[in-house]
């Protein structure tokens, strides 16, 4: 029987198509027999017991554990300024950042009653913005950079917009200081690189918001928080790159460099680090953009900000100041996108580039330079160089306009769009809900544990059932299991948006070509950003939350998908084709079956994605543990509450995490 499986599993290529295309397997019949088994004895038993032991909670009530961390966050207070830890080390830790947040956002604020004139004002950011993208980039960087910051006082968002630069600048700063020697050292060491990747695979599955309770309770609410959370979140993209670019060297040049007489000191300084200047800023740049993205998050606990002016938007369904608020956000992550794209890119066009075209480059830049200084000290000494000029005239028109907008759309669309919100909360959503929050709770958590055990193996079964009793130690089982519902259904629309869109570009140079440069500018845009147009179409409800979390996780997912159907060995497609298989044929009989790695890839992907977006949902209606970990924020009396719910997300983190890695893994075995 082994060995049937294994030439089934690996057909050679070239061979026949009744070889070449995958035959289904006994054990993979047999787990899919066993989940329709599992759900089968789920319903029988639900429709039997609905209603009993379910765990519900209503939204007031605390149980001992939120009262544990209320008293708890009660008495950190009380004895912040007097408890060592606190007055030698978080404090001191909470000033120092906040000393650099401030310097920050002093350098480069609009003028006030406290300081008339900034140390840089508008023109000077302007001035620097083009002249810094010139010199790491090139000409087009730079004019999109002047024009992209400019647009940005013109949308009257100035402050709002260096705030947010502030605290990103200020996070990216510090998660570099440590994440590129972090990166480094994982390069150099396998054992280094073993320790860390299980503490760097926790840090990005967990969601962004279970981030921000925590930190609050140490150093409370403030740019201090926000900061670190934001290089926490955003640090392990750069350590992980940075260890990927020094592994990636090739290993006879450093054999070379070590036969020559090179220390190690030499060796990194002089080879590692050089021949891998393009990837790590590769890591720079999704750093930046992990860092904008939780900066904006932090508003929510009292961060500076585009952040902070779109959530008081969405909390009174402002749809045209969040509409601008967020496309101010997207312009930012726009350029600082395309700048360090731009400088990752740089060096190997200069080696491509003529001599005499650097002969010219040098002195412009000088020249740019020169006038860079200029603007600053203008900046510094006139008021009309400091303060924007005609602030918020662009601004204004987009907020008109995208209110008039969602006025039609709501007048004209909302037949379709409410039919279609009742059609997929009433035929999906609301059964699945029904039978996760109305099933008593052993019964949801031994379905939950045996799927983990037929999915992913007895490993990840195990890991399911320590999540599922840890779940019921935070005393908001039900509301996890709402959003668990929502997780999952959201998760379905985005595999399926992901497969069709993803079998076409994968199927398709040209349809490639043509999507993925949409699909990059998605990832680039903060979750926040999402939730605005749905808002308008679908109003604040929890099926907004879904579709956001839908348009936003489903980029990944195609992408995955299209390099898993690109993948499959031509000769196989080459084999079916000449056999007389239809299209439908290959795409459902060879191609998805032998992209079924990637398939499962893109799912763990999409559960991860559409986990955090669906909690950011709760500021429009989703409720559950979103609406948890807000009020927590809120109101200090349900502070234990929310702290409990960012718990409970970071459960369904690594529980979603570890039972489709380890699917994924046994798949492509």
């Amino acid at each position: 029987m082994t060995a049937t499986v294994q030439e089934t599993e690996r057909p050679e290529k070239g061979t026949a198509v009744e070889q070449a295309a995958p035959v289904k397997r006994v054990r993979e019949v047999d787990r899919s027999m066993m989940v329709a088994a599992i759900f089968v004895v789920w319903v029988v038993l639900f429709l039997v017991l609905r209603g009993r032991q379910t765990l519900a909670l209503a939204a007031a009530d605390l149980t001992d554990l939120h009262r544990w961390f209320n008293d708890a966050n009660d008495s950190i207070g009380a004895n912040r300024n007097s408890n060592p830890l606190f007055l030698y080390f978080f404090n001191e830790v909470r000033l120092v950042i906040d000393s650099l947040v401030t310097f920050v956002q002093e350098l480069i604020s609009q003028p006030s009653a406290d300081r008339p004139v900034p140390q840089i004002g508008w023109l000077g950011v302007v001035g620097i913005a083009g002249c810094v993208s010139w010199a790491v980039g090139n000409g087009r960087v730079a004019l999109l950079a002047v024009a992209g910051f400019t647009f940005l006082g013109l949308q009257g968002l100035w402050q709002e917009s260096m705030d947010t630069l502030a605290l990103t600048l200020s996070a990216v700063f510090v998660a570099l200081l440590f994440a590129i020697p972090l990166g480094v050292w994982a390069g150099l060491s396998d054992r280094f690189n073993r320790i860390i990747t299980p503490f760097l695979d926790f840090m990005q599955t967990m969601p962004t918001f279970v981030y921000l309770a925590p930190l609050t309770l140490f150093f409370l609410i403030g740019p201090a928080s926000a900061t670190i959370a934001t290089l926490i979140y955003s640090a392990p993209p750069a350590i992980r790159i940075t260890a990927h670019a020094i592994r990636s060297v090739p290993q006879t040049t450093v054999e070379a460099a070590d036969s020559l007489g090179a220390t190690r000191r030499q060796t990194l300084t002089k080879v590692l680090l050089p021949m891998s200047k393009r990837t790590v800023v590769m890591g720079v740049n999704q750093t930046i953009m992990a860092a904008l993205a939780m900066v904006t998050i932090a508003a929510l606990i009292d961060a500076p900000g585009l952040g902070k002016t779109v959530i008081q938007a969405l909390q009174t369904l402002d749809v045209g100041v969040a509409f601008n608020a967020g496309l101010a956000i997207v312009v930012m992550a726009i350029v600082l996108d395309r700048v360090t794209t731009a400088a990752s890119a740089r060096e190997e066009a200069a080696r491509r580039s003529k001599n005499r075209f650097l002969s010219r480059r040098r002195p412009l830049l000088a020249a740019g330079a020169v006038v860079t200084a200029v603007l600053v000290y203008l900046s510094h000494t006139y008021l009309w160089a400091a303060e924007f000029p005609g602030e918020g005239g662009t601004g204004d028109a987009v907020s008109s306009t995208a209110d008039s907008v969602t006025t039609w759309v709501q007048d004209n669309l909302s037949g379709i769009s409410n039919a279609f919100r009742d059609a997929i909360t009433n035929g999906l959503l609301n059964p699945f809900q029904a039978l996760l929050t109305d099933s008593p709770w052993w019964l949801v958590g031994a379905a939950l544990i045996g799927l983990g055990v037929v999915l992913g193996g007895w490993r990840a079964g195990v890991t399911t059932a320590v999540c599922v009793a840890l779940l019921l130690g935070t005393g908001v089982w039900s509301d996890s299991m709402t959003t668990l519902a929502s997780t999952l259904v959201a998760t379905v629309l985005v595999m399926l948006l992901g497969v069709v869109i993803g079998v076409w570009m994968g199927r398709s140079a040209l349809v490639d070509r043509l999507l993925r440069p949409s699909l990059d500018a998605a990832q680039v845009m903060p979750p926040f950003v999402y939730l605005v147009p749905f808002l308008a179409l679908f109003g604040a409800t929890r099926f907004t939350a879904i579709v956001a979390a839908v348009v936003y996780a489903a980029p990944v997912a195609m992408k995955i998908i299209a390099d898993g159907v690109r993948n499959v060995p031509a000769t196989t497609v080459e084999a079916a084709t000449s056999a007389g298989c239809s299209t439908w044929q290959i795409i459902t009989k060879v191609q998805l079956p032998m992209a079924r790695g990637a398939l499962t890839l893109a799912t763990n992907q999409g559960l991860i994605y559409v986990l955090s977006m669906v909690v950011v949902g709760g500021l429009v209606g989703a409720g559950a543990l979103g609406y948890d970990v807000v009020a927590g924020f809120s109101q200090g009396q349900l502070y234990g509450k929310g702290l409990a719910a960012g718990l409970a997300i970071v459960l369904l983190g690594v529980m979603f995490d570890r039972i489709t890695q380890a699917a994924a893994r046994r798949t492509s075995a």
